[in-house]
């Protein structure tokens, strides 16, 4: 093999070390990205959904801190977000979670997607037909208990697959939060990937964090098209009037 080709190969695809990182990708930076991924959605969802709530709201009062907010944390990179929240508010003093990096990780992950779930929920709600909300006042249902238990839950039920495929995306970004200084018991996946890089002088590594980000994200994007054809089809699928159904004997 010429000189190029081994410099190439053993800089990207050396085995020996892409089969030595594995282990602990697979015991320590899998659950750890997933873990970090899973929380950042749960406090990115009750953000969202409080923030879109604001948005649609009447009162400009509400709206504006709402559209703020989104504009702000959409509009900020990522790297930026995680850097200023995790390392600016323990020097700023403003210490919630005390010494752990993890913690403010996963807090500014979920604002980040609470400003995209936010409107992902706004979408949502929008689209359920305005009658539904006519027809529901008219059975004596207030403003709030109409939204509660009839727009709502329609809403949020359209947007599951785009709620889901926001797990994908924070698995991804994710691997930002290395810029925090995490222990070695809470390093993600590129963490891992990226002080064996350093070790090694090689990119081996990153190449099995690439590939077991790969086995991660690609059965999940599968699985949410395939949800969201499910949902899609049910929603196509003619409701047969009780009265066509066979009658037995």
């Amino acid at each position: 093999m010429p000189d190029g080709l081994q410099r190439l190969w053993r800089t990207f695809f050396d085995i020996d070390q892409i089969l030595d990182i594995l282990p602990e990708m697979l015991m320590v930076g899998v659950p750890n990205t997933l873990l970090l991924a899973f929380v950042a959605v749960v406090i990115g969802t009750i953000i969202g959904l409080v923030v879109a709530m604001m948005l649609i709201s009447r009162n400009a009062a509400l709206r504006m801190p709402a559209r703020t907010f989104v504009d702000v944390f959409r509009g900020l990179p990522v790297i930026l977000t995680i850097y200023l929240i995790g390392q600016g508010l323990p020097i700023a003093g403003i210490r919630i979670f005390g010494q752990s990096s993890y913690a403010y990780a996963a807090f500014a992950l979920g604002l980040i997607e609470g400003a995209y779930i936010s409107e992902i929920f706004r979408s949502g709600i929008q689209s359920v037909e305005r009658g539904q909300m006519e027809a529901s006042r008219s059975l004596g249902m207030s403003y709030f208990e109409t939204m509660r238990w009839v727009i709502v839950p329609q809403g949020i039920r359209r947007v599951l697959p785009a709620l889901t495929g926001q797990f994908i995306h924070i698995i991804k970004g994710s691997s930002l939060v290395y810029l925090l200084g995490l222990l070695p018991d809470q390093r993600e996946i590129f963490s891992i990937a990226s002080d064996a890089s350093h070790i090694s002088g090689t990119l081996s590594p990153m190449v099995a964090a690439g590939i077991v980000y790969l086995c991660l994200t690609i059965p999940l994007t599968y699985a949410v098209n395939a949800f969201d054809r499910r949902l899609r089809d049910g929603a196509r699928r003619p409701i047969e009037p009780a009265s066509l159904q066979p009658q037995q004997a």
